[in-house]
This record gives structure tokens, sequence and C-alpha cells, in this order.
């Protein structure tokens, strides 16, 4: 076996010739002089072989898979063609994209390595420098995703979260029935939203929006009733759930102000009893709850209430959960409990759209379990410096595109 067939069946190299090579002891690096094996002067569009008009005087030089801690480099000269249809081009270059510096197989083994794990340590394992991998990751994902165009959206969830110190916010918009990314934009603001509706989608797309969830942020609510005529918005119950948690532990806080040093014996220990679904509290917690009759009404009268609150998301028909909840807001106005009754505003201001839960069942836990993901993506890199970069690890994690599996196949090598 030749040293050339040898340096083939070693790296896998499929559809390559390899005309020469050159080891660099010092530096450990293999260069190789290679050559499309049988596919040369290929157009790049149509695949349709060219006449040749001009071979480049310098070679071009491609960085692939580093072996046994030798990083490797393929050279080249490439040939400019006539093709028949697209005139003058530069010939095809099978194991690379044509203005990358690295090949197919580097690409999907850093696209592979970067999900799995930080940029620092994918850095290390391929050989080369941080900042070179952030830039060739930019840049490999901005050219996967270009003309990707957003398909099949049914439902719909929207939220924001943060990314950087400083109150600094992104909006993003889910596929709850993928349970994947669609979209990220900077702020959280009614421009930002619109921005997405405007440009991402077309009036077809807005019009096939059948369901929608977010939390009860006015700016939202707003885009989704101007620029889905055919959605059904929801509510996140989640969100209505945590607003009625702030209320009842607003109203301890203000008996806990209030109360002797004795009495705050007592309360001591209450706040995550109070917060507990009922299908979730021991005998003991429940005997624990229902001794505050007796010790301190107004936090028993803010528990009972939030209990009876639950009962609302098991209905299962909507004017039997519409009447509950007109009695419950009644019952809530009476007890002089002034968070309580903040809360009650709220419920009655956006009635319409809680309602509609009963309905289709829809809540934004797919988006709320993806944001989980997407912080832990934010902490394992210790923070992100620019949205930029932090939202091309959202598509690469969560995105809607599968971004490793554009790649050609024959060059996804682990």
């Amino acid at each position: 076996m030749t040293v050339n067939k040898f340096i083939r069946k070693l790296l896998n190299l499929k559809g390559l010739f390899v005309t020469s090579y050159q080891f660099k002891i010092r530096d450990r690096v293999l260069n190789l002089w290679v050559k499309p094996h049988k596919n040369g002067c290929l157009c790049p569009y149509c695949k349709r072989r060219g006449r040749i008009l001009l071979i480049a005087d310098t070679a071009r030089k491609w960085e692939d898979l580093p072996v046994c801690g030798w990083s490797v480099f393929f050279w080249y000269c490439p040939r400019i063609i006539i093709c028949p249809t697209h005139g003058r081009v530069q010939e095809d270059i099978p194991w690379a994209d044509p203005y990358a510096r690295i090949t197919y197989r580097f690409e999907y083994i850093m696209l592979v390595y970067c999900q799995l794990m930080t940029q620092k340590a994918a850095a290390k394992i391929l050989h080369i420098p941080k900042s070179t991998l952030s830039d060739l990751l930019h840049r490999t994902i901005n050219r996967i995703r270009d003309g990707h165009r957003i398909r099949g959206l049914k439902s719909i969830g929207i939220d924001e979260i943060s990314y950087c110190k400083g109150h600094k916010y992104a909006t993003i918009v889910y596929n709850l029935d993928q349970a994947r990314v669609v979209w990220v934009g900077q702020g959280k603001g009614r421009e930002t939203i619109d921005e997405f509706f405007n440009e991402s989608l077309s009036d077809y797309q807005k019009s096939n929006i059948k369901w929608a969830s977010c939390d009860m942020s006015a700016t939202y609510i707003g885009a989704i009733e101007d620029h889905c005529p055919n959605a059904v918005l929801v509510l996140d119950r989640f969100h209505i759930a945590k607003a009625l948690n702030e209320a009842v532990d607003e109203v301890r806080k203000e008996q806990w102000r209030q109360a002797s040093a004795n009495e705050r014996k007592a309360l001591k220990g209450l706040r995550w009893l109070l917060f507990k679904h009922f299908s979730n509290r021991s005998k003991k917690d429940s005997r624990i709850l229902n001794a505050l009759r007796k010790g301190n009404y107004r936090i028993h009268r803010a528990w009972v209430l939030k209990d009876e609150f639950d009962h609302f998301w098991d209905y299962k028909a909507p004017w039997a959960a519409k009447r509950f909840l007109k009695r419950w807001m009644t019952t809530a106005l009476k007890s002089r409990l002034e968070p309580i009754r903040k809360f009650v505003q709220t419920v009655k201001k956006h009635m319409k759209h809680i309602i509609t839960f009963v309905e289709c069942r829809l809540t934004n836990a797919v988006a709320e379990g993806l944001n989980r993901i997407i912080k832990i993506v934010k902490n394992r890199a210790s923070g992100f410096r620019s949205l930029q970069a932090f939202t091309d690890m959202i598509y690469l994690t969560v995105g809607d595109l599968d971004i490793p599996a554009q790649i050609p196949v024959r060059f996804r090598t682990m």
C-alpha cells in the first residue's frame, strides 16, 4: 500500500485524490495537496461540467479534522470554468462550501461539539483559538440558515428572556407543536414583535396560526390580536398562577410586618406551604394551614381563595368555568385583602383570554421548558457579550432547523 493510499484510508477521504503530502514535525501539521477525484470542473450551481478557463496561481487552504493531535490542511488551486448555463464560475469544491476556509467534516464536528460543550472546550479539541471558533460558528450557522423559512406554524408561544446584565431582554417566538424556537429578536417592545410578524411571516402564514399563548403583557396580546386574526389567544396558566401566588405572598408579608415577635414564630415557614398545590400537600401541611383560621385569619382567607381558584383549571365546559370565575371574583372582592383585589382586577381585564384555556388546554409550558435549556446554554458559557452570539447558540441547540443535519451526509463523521 502506498503512502498516499494509506493517508486516504486513514482520513477516510472519499471523492478526493491526494497528489502530495508534507509533514511538519515541529508544528505537528500535515499538509495534503488534493484534487477532486473524477468530479472536477463541475458548476457549483447546476453540477454540469464546464470548460476550464483559468487555473489559480496560488493554492487555497482548508482546515480539516485534527488526527492524533496533528492539524490537517487541504491545499488546492481552484479552476475557473465556463458553465453553459451560469457562465464564468469557480468550479465546485466537493469537500467544502465555496467561500469557507474549513471542510464540511470540520463544520459538522464543530456544530456537534458546540451543542454538547462550551466553545472553549470545543476549540481546545479542534486545535483552534476560541475566537476563531466563534467566528467560524457564526459564519456556518448564518450560511446554513440563510434563506430558511418558517413552515407549518399553527401554535405559537411568545416570551422574553434576559440575556445580559442591565435589563437587556430578547423576545423569543416558539413553535409549540414542535417544541422549537423559530425566531429571536432584541428587546421586548412592540416594535420587536412586529418585526417578527412583518418580516418573517407572510399574510397567509399569519392567517394559518390557530392558537397563541403568552403572558399578560399588553405588548404581546396586542401584537397577536393585530397580526393573527384567526388565532385563539390563551393566556399562560403558569403566569396567572404566579400572579396569584405573589398576591397571597403579599398578604403574608403585610401580616408579618404587623406581627409581634411571638406572633412571627407562628408565621415562620409559611411561604412555601402557601404556594403548594393542594394535590402536593401532606396532611401535616394542611393541619398547619388550617390552624391559621384562629391564628391569622387574613392569611388563612388568602390561602383558601388561592386553593379555590386552582379548581378553575379542571373545568371542561367554558360556560361552567365562566360562572365559577365570576363567583370566585365576587367572593375575593369581599375579602378586603387588597393584593387579592388587585389580582381580581387583572383577571377581570383578561377574562376572555383566560376562559379559552378550558377549550384547548394550551399553555406556555413548552416555552418554559425551552427557556430552561436556553438558560443552561447561557450559564454554560458564563454569559454572552452580544445577543448575536447568544442567538447562534439558541438556533443551534433548540432552533426549528437541525443545523448539523444540513451538512452533506457523507461528511457527517464522528
